[in-house]
C-alpha cells in the first residue's frame, strides 16, 4: 500500500506541475504578454488543461486510489495521507465526468475572451464583448449537463468553489445580508468631501509605500512579486512563488488596498504546509475562506484605527502635498467612507456584498436564460440603481468592469461576500485569543496574527472541506451575525 501511495503522489506531483505551468502563462498572459499573443496563448492553456485532465481523470488514477481504501481508513482523518486519498477521490470523481476536450475548450475560449474583455472594458464597448460571453455561458451549460445530482444548476458552478455549498445555503446568507445592509448604507452614506481624496499621489511612491505595508504583513521579496495588471488579482505557482498584482491611480491610493487584499490571498497560499507542496492539496480550502483572508487583511487589518496609528505618519511623509492638511482621524473617516460608487473592488465595506448579491442573482439568471446577454448592460445598471442608488455612467464602470465572465469563472461572485462573514468570524475568535492586537498594529506589528492564521488555517491547505475548516476555526458553521455585528460597531462610531 506504501508503494501505491508513492505512486500516487508521484503522478499527482505531475499534474500539479502542468497546473502550476498553466497557472504561470495565465499569469504572463495578464502581466507581461503583448496582446498579439493571445491566440497561440489560448491554445497552449487549452493544451496544458487537456493533458492534465486526461491524466488525473485516468482509469489508473482510479485504479490507485481504490488500492489505498485501507491505508487511508487506517490513518488518522486529518493526517496528510489519508486527505490527500479522500480529497484526491472527490476531485477525481468529478473530472471524471467532464471529456477532457470540454475542459479544454472552456479555458481555450476563457484565454481568448480575456483579452477582447480587456480591450471592450477601455473603450466601454460592451457589444465587442458580448459574443465571448455567449460562449462562456453555453459552455458552462455544457459543464453542468455532465453531472446529474444536484438541487439546482448552478450548485456544480459554485462547487467547483466552495466545496459542499448549496446555492440555497447561499441566497439564505445573502438575503439576512439584503434586509440589514441596504437600510445599513443608507444611514451611513456621508457627503461632502472626503479627506485627502482625489490629489496627486506619486505612482512610484505609491509603490515603494505599498511594499513597505505589505513587508510587514509578510511579503517577502526573495519568494513575491507585486506588478500592475488591469485587474488586481494573486496567482500561486508554489508556496515560495506567490505573484500579486495591484492597479494604481494617481489621483487617489485605492490600489493600496487592492494590494493589502491580494496580499491575503498571497499569505494564505504562502503558509501552506510544504508537506503538501506538489499534491491537490497545496492550495486554500476553498474561495470562500480565501477571500476571507483577503478581506481581513484588507479591512479588518487595513481600515482600523490601530493600523493608520502607525502607518499614517508614514504616508503623511511620502505624500506631504497630497495629505499635510490631513489629520488621523481625517484620514480614518475618508478610508471607511460610506458612499456608494459604481466599482466593487474600491467599494466600501457596508456596500460592497451588494456588488456581489447582485453578481451572484444575474449569473442564475444569465444559466437559467431568464437574462438575455444583449439585455445584461440594461439590466445591470437598472439593479445597481435599485441596490446602491446610483447608475453607472459607462459600461466600463459597470457590467465590464470585473474580469470574472471573460474567464470563464462562472459561481465564483458569491465567495466574495462569503469572505466577509467568514472574516468577521475568525476575527471574533482571533479577537478572544489575542486581545491586545490593537496595541500590535500600532507597533506596526502583524507577525502574532499571521502566526495565528497559519497554525489554525494556512498551513491546512486542502485537507478539509469549507465547513470542516471553518467548524475547527470558530466551532460553527456560517454565521452573518458576527459581520453584521462588526459592520454596525464600525460604522456608528463613523458618523
Amino acid at each position: 500500500m506504501d508503494a501505491a501511495y508513492a505512486d500516487l503522489k508521484e503522478r499527482l506531483g505531475e499534474i500539479h506541475d502542468l497546473q502550476k505551468t498553466r497557472a504561470l502563462l495565465a499569469w504572463d498572459q495578464q502581466v507581461l504578454m503583448p496582446p498579439g499573443g493571445s491566440g497561440v496563448r489560448a491554445e497552449q492553456i487549452a493544451t496544458l488543461d487537456r493533458i492534465a485532465h486526461t491524466t488525473f481523470s485516468s482509469d489508473e488514477i482510479g485504479r490507485l486510489l481504490d488500492r489505498l481504501e485501507s491505508f487511508e481508513a487506517d490513518r488518522p482523518y486529518d493526517s496528510d495521507e489519508a486527505s490527500l486519498v479522500r480529497v484526491t477521490r472527490l476531485d477525481w470523481e468529478k473530472a471524471r465526468r467532464v471529456p477532457a476536450e470540454l475542459r479544454a475548450e472552456m479555458s481555450r475560449a476563457s484565454s481568448l475572451a480575456l483579452p477582447v474583455w480587456a480591450a471592450a472594458r477601455q473603450t466601454s464597448n460592451f457589444a465587442l464583448f458580448l459574443p465571448l460571453l455567449r460562449e462562456n455561458l453555453e459552455l458552462r451549460r455544457r459543464y453542468i449537463d455532465c453531472f446529474d445530482t444536484y438541487d439546482e444548476p448552478y450548485d456544480v458552478l459554485l462547487d467547483d468553489y466552495e466545496r459542499g455549498t448549496t446555492t440555497a445555503e447561499v441566497r439564505a446568507v445573502f438575503e439576512r445580508l439584503k434586509v440589514d445592509q441596504v437600510p445599513l448604507v443608507a444611514g451611513a452614506t456621508r457627503e461632502g468631501e472626503r479627506p485627502g481624496r482625489d490629489r496627486p499621489f506619486p505612482l512610484e511612491a505609491q509603490r515603494q509605500f505599498e511594499l513597505q505595508v505589505l513587508e510587514r504583513f509578510g511579503f517577502e521579496r526573495a519568494s513575491w512579486r507585486l506588478d500592475p495588471t488591469v485587474h488586481p488579482f494573486a496567482s500561486s505557482l508554489g508556496t515560495d512563488d506567490i505573484r500579486l498584482t495591484t492597479r494604481y491611480h494617481e489621483q487617489n491610493l485605492d490600489g493600496l488596498f487592492a494590494s493589502m487584499h491580494e496580499c491575503g490571498h498571497g499569505l494564505y497560499e504562502h503558509g501552506v504546509s510544504r508537506s503538501l507542496e506538489r499534491t491537490p492539496l497545496a492550495r486554500g480550502t476553498s474561495l470562500g475562506l480565501h477571500e476571507s483572508q483577503s478581506r481581513l487583511w484588507e479591512n479588518l487589518v487595513g481600515r482600523s484605527l490601530s493600523f493608520w496609528r502607525f502607518f499614517f505618519p508614514r504616508l503623511r511623509d511620502t505624500f506631504p502635498e497630497a495629505l499635510g492638511d490631513v489629520e488621523l482621524e481625517d484620514w480614518y473617516a475618508s478610508v471607511n467612507w460610506v458612499q456608494p460608487s459604481p466599482i466593487r473592488v474600491e467599494a466600501d465595506e457596508a456596500t460592497y456584498n451588494l456588488h456581489v448579491i447582485l453578481r451572484f442573482e444575474l449569473e442564475q439568471e444569465l444559466l437559467a436564460g431568464s437574462v438575455e446577454p444583449a439585455e445584461l448592460s440594461e439590466i445591470w445598471n437598472a439593479r445597481m440603481l435599485d441596490y446602491l442608488g446610483i447608475e453607472p455612467a459607462n459600461d466600463r464602470l459597470g457590467v465590464l468592469q470585473d474580469m470574472h465572465w471573460a474567464g470563464g469563472h462562472i459561481g465564483y461572485f458569491s465567495t466574495y461576500a462569503l469572505g466577509n462573514v467568514i472574516s468577521a468570524q475568525i476575527w471574533e475568535r482571533i479577537a478572544s485569543e489575542l486581545p491586545d492586537l490593537d496595541a500590535q498594529f500600532e507597533q506596526g506589528e502583524f507577525g502574532e496574527l499571521r502566526d495565528w492564521l497559519t497554525e489554525r488555517l494556512y498551513r491546512h491547505g486542502r485537507k478539509f472541506t469549507p465547513k470542516e475548516m471553518l467548524e475547527r476555526i470558530v466551532g460553527g458553521p456560517i454565521d452573518p451575525d458576527p459581520y453584521l455585528r462588526y459592520l454596525g460597531t464600525k460604522l456608528a462610531t463613523l458618523t
